[in-house]
């Protein structure tokens, strides 16, 4: 049986001192030359889309390795570090407002590809995002998103979400992509599980989705007279179609529910039904869809204006009317980094770290850095077994 393991990441503020971060860039193009020179443009997505060997790779640039700040830090040396007509490949993406730019960045840095690749180039962009954030409804909220870009097209995904004091980081690849809305992500990478997510990503979710099709295909205004003969939203931890019910299981307020696994309701001694305040608004927004008719649930994710809680509402109605199922377990497949030797947190799965550390200490003794540095990194390595 696989063993996971756990850390706690808390959110640093502030950046990397330029010292540092002048290193770590000159280090981070050190080894990706040498993963490039080795094993191809190809490998070192692929190594990127594997959480170990980011956090190892993080870890070896001297990075904080228990801060969210190894994300953000890593992805940005590898951006100043990569370049197309060096190296064949190519970051776009950042921090905040510089995610917005990803698209314009695109277009800048992959002129050898056909106009055709880079609006689809885009749409992964876009889309990936929009999946991490709408689908994958666990209480984090995008606010990190870079993609790696090799010259034949194949790209990687590197995303983080904040909560209120912790971060998730999301892994995409192209090569594992089949559908955008069915488990895509390489890897989920968290500190903590949450106890009642939304993963409409999930395989066990695919009734919702295709019923969330058939309801928007449907006219709106037969949604809501056939919601006012059923049973309260209230019976979903719920009081209007937009609210988050995952938010609702976790706050643990006087005017919340709780809607476990088994169906055993815990209802609070009062509870005001607001149903009007955001139902209207979703039923809006299920009109513009409507209008619209996606022919799939990837198409209706894309749609302006279709949301996390838009999506949402359709789960929670796809529940009520209809009993789908949607998955409530939460996606997180990883830890970020190590945790501890004596187990705690929890143990690691030392078999898959212990790969990634060794790979990464081959590629420091064949990477073209000076003595001092490749010395320092391998020390930093030794200190992560």
């Amino acid at each position: 049986m696989a063993r996971r393991s756990s850390a706690d990441l808390p959110l640093h503020t502030g950046s990397a001192p330029r010292w540092l971060f002048d290193r770590m860039v000159n280090l981070s193009e050190a080894i990706a030359e040498a993963v490039i020179a080795e094993y191809g443009q190809d490998e070192l997505l692929r190594r990127l889309s594997d959480p170990y060997w980011f956090q190892a790779l993080g870890c070896v640039l001297g990075f904080d390795w228990h801060s969210s700040g190894v994300t953000t830090t890593t992805m940005g040396a590898l951006k100043e570090a990569l370049s197309p007509d060096k190296h064949g490949i190519t970051v776009v993406g950042g921090k905040g407002a510089t995610s917005r730019k990803t698209p314009d960045e695109i277009d800048a840095s992959t002129v050898g590809l056909s106009s055709e690749t880079r609006e689809k180039l885009k749409r992964t962009s876009r889309l990936s995002a929009m999946v991490d954030n709408g689908c994958v409804q666990d209480s984090y909220t995008l606010y990190h998103h870079t993609m790696t870009i090799a010259e034949s097209g194949t790209w990687c995904v590197v995303q983080q979400g904040m909560s209120e004091s912790m971060a998730r980081r999301y892994h995409w690849l192209s090569d594992d992509v089949e559908s955008f809305v069915e488990e895509p992500q390489a890897a989920i990478c968290s500190q903590e599980r949450q106890s009642n997510p939304l993963d409409l990503t999930a395989e066990a979710s695919a009734e919702t989705r295709a019923i969330s099709i058939d309801l928007v295909q449907d006219d709106p205004a037969h949604l809501k007279r056939e919601l006012q003969g059923q049973r309260s939203l209230a019976d979903f931890g719920a009081s209007t179609l937009g609210s988050d019910s995952s938010k609702a299981a976790n706050d643990g307020g006087s005017d919340k529910v709780t809607l476990s696994n088994d169906s055993n309701l815990k209802m609070p001694s009062h509870h005001e039904l607001r149903q009007a305040d955001l139902s209207e608004k979703a039923l809006e927004q299920l009109q513009h869809a409507y209008e619209y008719q996606p022919s799939d649930y990837e198409e209706l994710v894309e749609l302006d204006g279709i949301g996390p809680k838009s999506l949402r509402a359709l789960a929670l109605i796809a529940e009520l009317v209809y009993d789908a199922e949607s998955s409530r377990e939460d996606p997180a497949k990883y830890a970020y980094a190590h945790g501890g030797k004596d187990g705690t947190p929890h143990p690691v799965e030392r078999e898959r770290y212990d790969q990634s550390v060794e790979y990464m200490r081959s590629v420091l003794e064949g990477a073209e850095i000076d003595r001092n540095t490749q010395q320092q990194s391998l020390k930093r390595l030794a200190d992560l077994e």
